[in-house]
C-alpha cells in the first residue's frame, strides 16, 4: 500500500456498504481483540445510530472512525479508529477525529466520549493533542483483560467541564434503578457509605412498591424515600398525582388492590416520620435550585425517549448548565454497544429532559431530593 504522500492527498468521505470488505481487512489487520465483525459493520452502516467515515487515497482505504449516537442524549461516542500501518504519520488520525467532530456537532451532540487501551500511547497522544481530556479508568475492559482509560471532550464552548459531586453505580439487576440511583445519591452526600450488591437489593426490599406487567416490582418514590430517611438522610417527595402511583402500568385488579395497599401504609409511615411529601410540579429551574443548596435529586423518568421501551426509569441529576441536565444513568445498555462511560453525566438537552421525566397517560411526574440531615 502506498501513502498519501507518495500519491495523492487523501480524501474523507462517508463509508458506504461497497466499503464494507475493505473495513474489515483494515480491521482484522489493526487489532488482535475486541474487532467490529463483518456483521456489525454492516448493521451499523445500514440501520445502527451511527457515522462511520473513510479515509481514502487512490481507490484504496487508508483508515476509518466509527462514532456512534446515543439517543435522546447529547453524547457521541468515538467507538473505533484505526489506521493502515502504511498510512500512519501522515495526519489521517487528526483529520479522521475532526471530521467524527463534525459528524458529532451535525447530530447535535455536545460531548464525544471514548476509550483508549492503557498500553496505546499513540491513541492517548492523538487524542489529547486534540484537546480530551482524560476522566477516568474502565478495569478488565477489554477481551485481553487490559484497563481502558475514558477521554472527553466538549463539541461546544461554554458547557460545564467538570462533574465530580455524583459518585456511579452499576445497576446489577433490571428492577433496581430506583435503588441504584438513591445509593449514588447518598454517596454524594456521605463519602464513606460503601456501595455494593447487598445495599442494592436491601434497599430494594425496603422500598418495593409496583408490580410490572410479569417479574419483580420496581420502587416508587415513597418507598425510595422512606429508604433513605431510615439511614439517617434528610429527604422529600414531589409528585403531581394524588391517587395511586404507577397504577396504569397494571392490569390485573388484585395487583392494583396491594399497590394502593401499600402506598397507603407506607404514606401513613412517611407522615409518621415527618417526610414532607408535596403534590406539586417542580420543574427544571426548581430542581436546579435544590441542587445548588446541597440536595442531590432523584428524578423518574419514562426510559421510552432513551431505550425505546415503555417503562419507570430512575436516574440520578449530576449537575447542571445552560444548556443540559446531566444525570447518571444506573443502566448500561451493552446490548446496543455501549459501555459505563455512556451512562456517566449523560447530557440531556433541558427541554428534552422536561419531556422525558413525565412517565404513563396521566404524565406522573416524581422527584425525591436527598439531602444532608
Amino acid at each position: 500500500m502506498s501513502t498519501p504522500s507518495d500519491t495523492q492527498p487523501f480524501a474523507i468521505r462517508p463509508a458506504v456498504l461497497s466499503d464494507l470488505s475493505a473495513l474489515l481487512r483494515l480491521e482484522n489487520a489493526c487489532f488482535e481483540t475486541d474487532r467490529i465483525s463483518r456483521r456489525q459493520f454492516r448493521y451499523l452502516l445500514t440501520r445502527g445510530r451511527a457515522s462511520t467515515l473513510v479515509a481514502e487515497a487512490g481507490g484504496e482505504l487508508l483508515g476509518y472512525v466509527l462514532v456512534l449516537f446515543s439517543h435522546a442524549t447529547s453524547v457521541a461516542r468515538l467507538y473505533s479508529i484505526a489506521i493502515a500501518e502504511p498510512a500512519r504519520g501522515c495526519g489521517i488520525g487528526r483529520a479522521l477525529v475532526a471530521a467524527a467532530e463534525q459528524a458529532a456537532w451535525a447530530q447535535e451532540r455536545a460531548y464525544m466520549r471514548l476509550e483508549i487501551r492503557r498500553d496505546n500511547l499513540a491513541s492517548q497522544h492523538l487524542f489529547e493533542r486534540a484537546g480530551y481530556r482524560r476522566f477516568g479508568v474502565l478495569s478488565d475492559y477489554y477481551e485481553d483483560h487490559m484497563e481502558a482509560l475514558r477521554y472527553e471532550k466538549a463539541m461546544a464552548p461554554g458547557l460545564k467541564p467538570e462533574l465530580k459531586r455524583v459518585p456511579f453505580y452499576e445497576q446489577t439487576l433490571d428492577f433496581t434503578c430506583g435503588p441504584s440511583s438513591l445509593m449514588m445519591a447518598m454517596q454524594a452526600l456521605r463519602p464513606s457509605l460503601e456501595l455494593n450488591r447487598t445495599l442494592e437489593l436491601r434497599i430494594w426490599r425496603e422500598s418495593t412498591t409496583i408490580f410490572m406487567t410479569s417479574g419483580h416490582g420496581g420502587c416508587g418514590p415513597l418507598g425510595l424515600a422512606l429508604a433513605a430517611h431510615e439511614r439517617g438522610f434528610g429527604v422529600e417527595v414531589h409528585v403531581n398525582d394524588t391517587g395511586v402511583l404507577l397504577v396504569d402500568s397494571v392490569r390485573s385488579p388484585e395487583k392494583k388492590e396491594v399497590m394502593r395497599l401499600v402506598q397507603e401504609d407506607m404514606l401513613a409511615e412517611a407522615e409518621q416520620r415527618g417526610i414532607p411529601i408535596h403534590y406539586q410540579t417542580l420543574g427544571i429551574q426548581d430542581i436546579q435550585q435544590c441542587w445548588d443548596s446541597g440536595a442531590v435529586p432523584l428524578v423518574l423518568i419514562s426510559s421510552y425517549r432513551i431505550y425505546g421501551e415503555k417503562f419507570p426509569h430512575w436516574v440520578v441529576i449530576t449537575g447542571f448548565d445552560e444548556h443540559f441536565v446531566y444525570v447518571h444513568d444506573p443502566y448500561v445498555d451493552y446490548d446496543n454497544g455501549e459501555s459505563t462511560l455512556d451512562s456517566i453525566d449523560m447530557p440531556i438537552q433541558r427541554d428534552e429532559f422536561t419531556r422525558m421525566a413525565r412517565y404513563g397517560r396521566v404524565g406522573l411526574q416524581a422527584v425525591v431530593l436527598v439531602s444532608s440531615p
